[in-house]
């Protein structure tokens, strides 16, 4: 069976510059042993653009 994890990330760039506060997650739960499957969109504003996601990790039971 498998255990998911859910880490929300707000997505906040200024003029086009990027986040790299997603690896730092990334590499905590993989140090705990869950590995990364992917991400859900949870905010978009009305222009489209992603301001925040969900983070989903897994790990075995």
């Amino acid at each position: 069976m498998k255990k998911y994890e859910y880490k929300s990330l707000n997505i906040n760039t200024f003029m086009g510059s990027g986040t790299v506060e997603h690896r730092d997650i990334i590499n905590e739960y993989a140090a705990k042993g869950y590995r990364y499957v992917g991400y859900i969109p949870i905010d978009i504003n009305d222009h489209g653009k992603i301001r925040k996601i969900d983070l989903i990790f897994e790990i075995d039971q």
